[in-house]
């Protein structure tokens, strides 16, 4: 049953359309009113009733993956044909038309053609490009239609302005492109023959012309070798001449014109000039000197002379056979030789040596390959050895040493790369830290405590001692920074003293130090990291060299050494204690040193982070929120219940944390972070227990103390402040009766409790009282007595008096 032709009963066309726009169909022209559109579309772009519209361009068929324009996709691409057409010649005797041979260009971006004829010599007419590159129409009727790529092929006409072309062939790129289109190329066809071409053929060469053409060709040489020179090392010997001595010369050979130039090599102080060259470039003869030429005997044409009268003139004619020619041999590539002699102008030069480049220029093109260098002089005599007077007590052993080496003695130079690559940069101190005792009887000097300083960037030494109390010891600066030489050496000697290296301070290691013998114990937290990032430098610190002394150990022992892990770890849990290990190692017969045994118990010990109470944690959350008066608890339980739609009471970590730092929540982010990670089960968060963990007014939590507070604050406050606690007894021989918050600048050097990384604040728990001082790296610190809520510290350089204060929380 069919609708009624009603509104909204009949689909409507223009659903979905966007264009509407209407083409313009009648114009004036000339005045008169016509129709000037009869093949424009309608409205929108759509055919009119039983109008067909032809592509006005070439239509290709639509690749795979994006559609790019055709000025895009088929930029700098041309399609090539080879065509000829006939050209009638009338009024001439010799020819009646001519055959031109041409190229027809195809532009596939925009269709556009043009013509090329190649130009001919002499030919006597225009030739070139006969048709411009622009569209071409097609031939009436057809002419409001233009030539696209579906009216090319092979072995047909083309009629363009009237002119008709016969196309050939075409290239292989253009046989692919038109086979791919799907075109079906006819067969190449050849190009008839032109009978005037031919009949200038036979003439050009039945010609013997009177003034024949003397080609040399010399340009393809010269692209050829351009800039290539043969460089031979020569030697003259003119020791037969009055005041003459050898002679050593430098011979090039330019192989763009065979010319030779020869430079000589004037030693220093020899007396000579210095001439720019001993021969200048030239092609140099073989038979040189030879008699004079007389002028014109050498020329480049041979000139006869057939007769002169006065009345007709004078006559001559070119020599074809050159039957006067003078020719003279040159010397040429193949004629230098390594060990072959050289005729300059009767001077006999010896051919000694040659480049590298000449060497595999002569191996390529002639296949030599043997190059021996001719000896022509004695070896030269080696230089007396310069004795060094002994050390004679004045000054430095560099200082003296300089006054021996010229008549103006120069301070000696510092290795200034090795400084600036070990100088201080940034928390970089490249300083190691030892602690040492003084190896004596004596029961007092046992009990001093020193820190011995290595400064990697001019290997000095410096030596500071701990105080302590009621020592009878007066503590601070030792030795002063400086350089310190190896002991049992000469003191009056001519070779320079030995100072001690990096590679010899290591935990163990016995030093003598101004007749002093120290025994470094340990060393900071930077030390150790700095000899083992750089193992190859220290032996001691190398992990591989220590297993390998391990590896040497026979067979008994290491079935000994298996029973003694097995009794240390009877829970088999691959651990034992450092003193079990250390002990098992120093008892073996492998010369291991103490340095060594740390070096792999830091290399394989299990590294362990204390966990952190969840009630420290919400009491340290606590007593920051009461701080800042945060008390937007409500507001955020009305948040997360907002949030939680499925009403589970759970939030995911993720919109926990955006909820906290949209209520600007006044924690740390490690705090903050330490406390969602305790309340989260799997992925989400109880938020009522968080809030209510969190929330000091209602469910306050007992006080804490300000160092359990400072844990969790100082990270926040600065990237440069880390917490430090005891390293065992390593370096807390001064921790004493009185506890102190103490803050202090931690250079490389260690500090009271302290091992941390160089040039980083620090923070640790002291003990000291009134007038105790405590020792970081070219700074003294002295804890004043006043109250710990406004605890100082007091920062005492030594030398020149300047102190600086330094605030606590």
């Amino acid at each position: 049953m069919a609708l009624p032709f009603l509104p909204g009963n009949s689909p409507n066309k223009h659903l979905g359309k966007e264009r509407f726009h209407k083409s313009q169909h009648f114009d004036y022209s000339n005045g008169v009113p016509m129709l000037v559109g009869s093949e424009k579309p309608g409205i929108g772009g759509e055919l009119l009733v039983g109008q067909k519209i032809k592509p006005k361009f070439s239509v290709y068929p639509k690749g795979q993956g994006s559609d790019l324009p055709s000025w895009v996709a088929f930029d700098k691409q041309a399609l090539c044909f080879e065509a000829y057409f006939q050209e009638a010649v009338p009024e001439a005797r010799d020819e009646t038309y001519r055959i031109r041979k041409c190229k027809i260009y195809f532009y596939l971006e925009d269709d556009t053609i043009q013509v090329v004829e190649p130009e001919c010599k002499n030919s006597g007419i225009p030739q070139g490009t006969l048709i411009h590159r622009h569209r071409i129409p097609l031939p009436p009727p057809n002419d409001d239609q233009f030539y696209n790529i579906f009216h090319f092929n092979i072995n047909q006409q083309m009629v363009l302005y009237s002119r008709t072309f016969t196309v050939t062939n075409c290239d292989s790129f253009t046989s692919n492109f038109l086979t791919k289109l799907g075109v079906c190329l006819s067969d190449p066809t050849t190009v008839p023959d032109d009978p005037y071409s031919n009949l200038r053929e036979q003439t050009e060469k039945s010609m013997k012309p009177l003034r024949p053409y003397e080609r040399r060709d010399t340009l393809k040489q010269f692209l050829d070798h351009d800039r290539k020179v043969l460089r031979f090392y020569c030697f003259w010997d003119d020791t037969e001449s009055m005041f003459g001595d050898p002679r050593e010369l430098i011979l090039h050979y330019f192989l763009a014109d065979d010319t030779i130039e020869i430079r000589e090599v004037i030693p220093p102080n020899s007396g000579r000039d210095a001439l720019p060259k001993f021969l200048r470039r030239c092609k140099l003869p073989k038979n040189a000197p030879t008699q004079l030429k007389q002028p014109g005997q050498i020329t480049d044409r041979t000139v006869l002379n057939v007769f002169a009268s006065q009345s007709q003139g004078k006559r001559y004619i070119l020599d074809n056979l050159k039957t006067g020619a003078v020719h003279e041999e040159f010397y040429k590539d193949c004629d230098l030789t390594v060990g072959g002699e050289v005729n300059v102008f009767g001077r006999r030069v010896l051919i000694t040596n040659c480049d590298d480049f000449t060497k595999e220029y002569y191996r390529s093109k002639y296949g030599i390959e043997d190059f021996t260098p001719m000896q022509y002089k004695a070896p030269v005599a080696p230089k007396p050895q310069r004795l060094v007077p002994p050390y004679n007590g004045f000054g430095s052993e560099e200082d003296s040493l300089s006054s021996c080496q010229g008549l103006l003695p120069k301070p000696p130079q510092k290795d200034f790369r090795k400084f600036m690559e070990k100088d201080r940069c940034g928390l970089d101190s490249n300083v190691l830290n030892f602690r040492a005792k003084m190896v004596t009887t004596d029961p007092v000097d046992r009990e001093r405590a020193f820190i011995i300083s290595f400064y990697l960037c001019d290997d000095s030494i410096s030596v500071f001692e701990q105080p302590q109390r009621n020592s009878g010891v007066l503590g601070g600066k030792f030795l002063e920074r400086s350089r310190v030489k190896k002991p049992g050496q000469e003191l009056f000697k001519s070779k320079l003293s030995e100072y001690f290296k990096a590679q010899d301070l290591y935990v163990g290691a016995t030093l003598c130090i101004n007749n002093k013998h120290f025994q470094l114990l340990d060393a900071d937290e930077y030390t150790f990291s700095y000899m083992e990032r750089h193992a190859e430098e220290f032996p001691k610190a190398n992990v591989g060299n220590i297993l390998s002394k391990l590896h040497s150990i026979p067979e008994e022992k290491q079935s000994e050494i298996r029973k003694f892990l097995t009794l240390s770890d009877p829970n088999n849990t691959g651990f034992i204690p450092y003193e079990s290990f250390r002990g098992l190692l120093m008892g073996l017969d492998c010369s291991l040193s103490e340095h060594e045994v740390l070096v792999l118990g830091r290399r394989f010990s299990e590294h362990k982070q204390p966990e952190v109470d969840v009630g420290l944690m919400l009491a340290v959350a606590q007593d920051l929120l009461k701080k800042k008066s945060f008390e937007e608890f409500p507001d955020m339980a009305r948040a997360f219940t907002y949030h939680d739609r499925h009403k589970t009471s759970r939030l995911s970590i993720k919109e926990t944390k955006t909820l906290c730092k949209a209520f600007r929540l006044p924690l740390p982010e490690n705090l903050l972070g330490g406390l969602l990670s305790k309340f989260a089960d799997g992925d989400e968060i109880d938020y009522h227990a968080f809030l209510a963990g969190i929330n000091w007014v209602e469910y306050p939590a007992p006080p804490v103390m300000p160092e359990d507070t400072l844990k969790f604050d100082v990270k926040a406050r600065s990237s440069l402040i880390s917490v430090a606690g005891a390293h065992g007894d390593s370096m807390s021989d001064c921790l004493q009766p009185r506890s102190l918050l103490v803050v202090y600048k931690f250079s490389p050097s260690p500090a009271a409790g302290c091992k941390s990384p160089p040039s980083k604040v620090c923070v640790c728990m002291c003990e000291g009282t009134e007038g105790e001082k405590f020792w970081g790296s070219a700074e003294v610190f002295q804890v004043e007595d006043i109250p710990e809520s406004q605890a100082q510290l007091y920062a005492q350089h030594p030398g020149p008096v300047k102190r600086r204060r330094l605030r606590l929380w």
